[in-house]
């Protein structure tokens, strides 16, 4: 929005038409004691819409632009390139004042595009369907557990030690509402995935297993046997995947019996945006489509035979009674759906797997570079962008005196997992298609000057 500074005329004359005769007569219903006696301390008055661009832009260059220094942070946030037509196209008016299609004969093209984005998603996670988004991907994790609740009518999910700890997070403040017990632990800067360990964890009260893919120190691990092993106690195995661009070269969680998918759709034609607003992905089994929260759009023939578009499915609070709703969400990230969807389409099969092949290829470079490094450990040997080093001393330190020599080199183990000193020398580092050799050269240089 633009800053649009108002005269004193201006207010006047928007008291007079709601017969109000002054802005203190709008606040009448508030408390006194409750009321501010005078301007907030610190910050200024009224300024010009010039000066208040001249401060944020100061304040602006304060950050470090993504773009501008080596750049291999992760962990969820992706920096890929985004072509300039889709934030083109997204700007449409068409699309970019759209709200939710209620009214089908005249939101056939928003109804169309999320019809397509279904598609794609449920291509992409190997599931028979797909809904019509979802906030992002840590609240789609957390409406996936207590959709298997439903499904199964138990209450106890496992979920991987490799799940990112925000989700985890998330999951946690859900659950305090809903009873549903979460067995959660912390990760070990080990090669291998916990997938031996969840298999000896499922019970008779077990609704779910959750696992990312890859996980949150990039590690990947063949999903069959844990999906089998849900099956026989008769509980359902959740996928997550944070870094969809993966599906383009690894097999899809859906291929090898996830129940649920979810995931965060921002790679794919929504920028770094100071973490969202993003996109969540939701794909299921077809026998389980109607406990998948959200929206579904579906095809149809209207009155003269024509191909249309409409809501077919919206167990929602906003739709049908609260006893009935699958879930409290009220909307979807249409946009960034939009976003998604047209870069999908933009890249299609082929591109997507060749963008996929770059991502890999320049993370193996990273790795075997950064690896070279005295004192430097590679712990995972099997990932597709992303991989995490253990440094032999504690990582935040070392990441801030980087990022004080223009290079942001990661995200540190200790800021996801803070006070877990296990965990404090690992180094997560991703590498997607914008990360040149020059600049893992620069990280690999300033690494052994700061470790040194």
């Amino acid at each position: 929005m633009r800053y649009l500074p108002l005269t004193d005329h201006d207010r006047r004359d928007m008291l007079s038409v709601i017969g109000a005769a002054s802005i203190d007569d709008l606040f009448v219903d508030v408390p006194e004691a409750a009321r501010l006696g005078g301007p907030v301390a610190g910050l200024p008055n009224h300024a010009s819409e010039l000066s208040v661009e001249r401060h944020m832009t100061a304040l602006a260059r304060k950050n470090t632009v993504a773009g501008e220094v080596p750049f291999f942070l992760g962990a969820g946030a992706y920096r890929h390139h985004v072509p300039a037509s889709v934030d083109h196209l997204i700007q449409r008016g068409e699309f970019l004042t759209a709200y939710t299609p209620y009214q089908p004969e005249i939101a056939q093209g928003t109804l169309q595009m999320l019809f397509e984005f279904q598609t794609q998603v449920a291509r992409l996670l190997g599931t028979d369907v797909a809904n019509a988004s979802m906030y992002d991907g840590s609240t789609a994790c957390w409406e996936a557990i207590g959709m298997a609740r439903r499904i199964t009518k138990r209450g106890k999910a496992i979920l991987s030690a490799g799940l990112h700890p925000h989700y985890v997070s998330v999951a946690k403040t859900m659950a305090k509402y809903t009873g549903d017990v979460l067995d959660t632990t912390s990760p070990w800067l080990v090669p291998d995935m916990d997938v031996d360990r969840l298999i000896e964890k499922i019970d008779g009260d077990t609704s779910c297993v959750v696992v990312q893919y890859p996980d949150i120190l990039g590690r990947i691990a063949d999903l069959k046997p844990l999906a089998d092993a849900c099956h026989a106690n008769k509980a359902l195995l959740i996928a997550v995947v944070t870094e969809p661009v993966a599906l383009g070269a690894v097999r899809s969680p859906g291929e090898m019996d996830a129940d649920i998918v979810v995931g965060e759709g921002q790679s794919l034609g929504v920028g770094l945006q100071f973490g969202g607003p993003y996109v969540g992905l939701f794909g299921c089994k077809d026998k389980y489509v109607r406990q998948m929260p959200g929206r579904l759009c579906g095809e149809t023939v209207d009155a003269d035979g024509r191909r249309g578009f409409v809501l077919t499915l919206s167990t929602r609070e906003q739709h049908i009674r609260r006893e009935k709703a699958t879930s409290n969400i009220c909307t979807n990230s249409g946009l960034c759906a939009l976003a998604f969807s047209i870069h999908m389409t933009l890249l299609g099969e082929a591109g997507l797997r060749q963008l996929a092949a770059t991502n890999h290829a320049n993370a193996v470079a990273a790795a075997e570079r950064l690896s070279q490094v005295p004192g430097v450990k590679l712990v995972n040997e099997v990932f597709f962008n992303e991989f995490t080093l253990d440094l032999g001393q504690e990582a935040r330190p070392i990441v801030r005196a980087l990022a004080d020599r223009g290079v942001l080199a990661g995200v540190s183990l200790g800021r996801l997992y803070p006070g877990e000193n296990e965990l404090a020398n690992g180094l997560i580092v991703a590498v997607t298609e914008t990360v040149t050799s020059e600049d893992i050269e620069a990280l690999a240089t300033a690494l052994e000057e700061v470790l040194a």
